[in-house]
C-alpha cells in the first residue's frame, strides 16, 4: 500500500512510496522505498549555477535508496563552507542527486528525474535571500532566507 508524504506548513505532497526515476537516457535509475522527508525549492547561488533560477527537489534518507548505474560526481564548497557533492549522468548530463557533509544520512533528488514529476509539490523555499528578484515565490508555502 502506498505511503503518503506527511504535509508540512502549507505543503501538499502527493509523492507516494515506493517511487522511482532516473536520468534522461536511462543509464542511471533509482528507487526510493519510503516517502520523502521534505520537498523544496533551493534558491542558493550554487543551485542557480546548475542551469535554472532555483533547484527543485526532495530530501530522502540515503538508506531508503537503491541506485543502478554509476553517476559522475562533482564536489564543491557550499555557502556554508561544507562540501556538497552533486551527481549527474556522464552520458546525458542530467542532474540527479546532491549530498552534503552537514547531513550525510540524507540526499536531495532533482524533481525532474521522477518517473512521475507531477507528484512533486514543494513544501518550502530555502535560501530566498539569494533568489533572483524576478522569481515569483509562492505565498502558499513558507520562505526561509537561508536554511530553516
Amino acid at each position: 500500500m502506498p505511503v503518503k508524504t506527511s504535509q508540512a506548513a502549507g505543503g501538499n505532497s502527493n509523492m507516494t512510496a515506493p517511487f522511482s526515476g532516473g536520468c534522461a537516457c536511462g543509464s542511471i535509475r533509482y528507487v526510493c522505498s519510503r516517502a520523502p522527508v521534505a520537498s523544496l525549492n533551493c534558491h542558493c547561488q550554487d543551485c542557480q549555477r546548475s542551469g535554472a533560477p532555483f533547484a527543485s527537489g526532495f530530501i530522502v534518507r540515503v538508506s531508503d535508496m537503491t541506485i543502478t548505474g554509476t553517476p559522475r560526481i562533482c564536489s564543491v564548497r557550499a555557502g556554508s563552507g561544507m562540501l556538497a557533492t552533486r551527481s549527474f549522468c556522464a552520458d546525458c548530463g542530467s542532474p540527479l542527486f546532491t549530498r552534503g557533509e552537514t547531513a550525510p544520512e540524507v540526499m536531495s533528488i532533482r524533481f525532474s528525474t521522477l518517473d512521475n514529476p507531477s507528484e512533486f509539490r514543494p513544501m518550502l523555499d530555502i535560501w530566498t535571500s539569494s533568489a533572483q528578484p524576478w522569481v515569483c515565490l509562492s505565498q502558499a508555502i513558507p520562505h526561509y532566507p537561508q536554511l530553516p
